[in-house]
């Protein structure tokens, strides 16, 4: 059996944690690896609608400094549009499920932002895989 483990690094950067107002994670630093998956999973909450959400904008950047939206290029099977890789409204069943970005855009450094808009507090955990590792093993 091929053995994953030593293969990659994984990441917490957002412990769960009930999630009412915008959250900015910065200058997630993807050095010595080639590739990256953003882990976002969403607990369930009722009160989730078009117009009560979290709204997940993906930047990255060569420098930590000047950070830009990422394009449909940058990621694996989205459409993004104006950054947006993941919306959580609960009217396609978002909530209650666990989404997989994969980042395949050649900058550095990354920064996810989730907007609240309304009035809503779901858990959500953010994780990171590093993968394709200049230097294996990661770990």
């Amino acid at each position: 059996m091929k053995d994953l483990y030593h293969s990659i690094e994984a990441v917490s950067l957002l412990d769960p944690i009930a999630v009412s107002t915008t959250q900015t994670i910065t200058d997630i630093d993807l050095k010595d690896f080639n590739s990256c998956v953003i882990l976002i999973a969403c607990g369930l909450d009722a009160s989730m609608s078009e117009s009560h959400k979290i709204t997940f904008v993906l930047y990255d950047s060569a420098d930590a400094e000047t950070y830009a939206v990422v394009e449909t290029a940058d990621v694996i099977d989205l459409t993004v549009t104006s950054g947006v890789v993941l919306t959580i409204d609960n009217v396609n069943t978002e909530d209650n499920t666990l989404s997989k970005i994969g980042y395949v855009g050649g900058k550095r450094y990354l920064q996810l932002v989730g907007t609240v808009t309304g009035t809503t507090d779901p858990p959500v955990f953010i994780g990171l895989i590093k993968g394709h590792g200049l230097d294996v093993p990661a770990i």
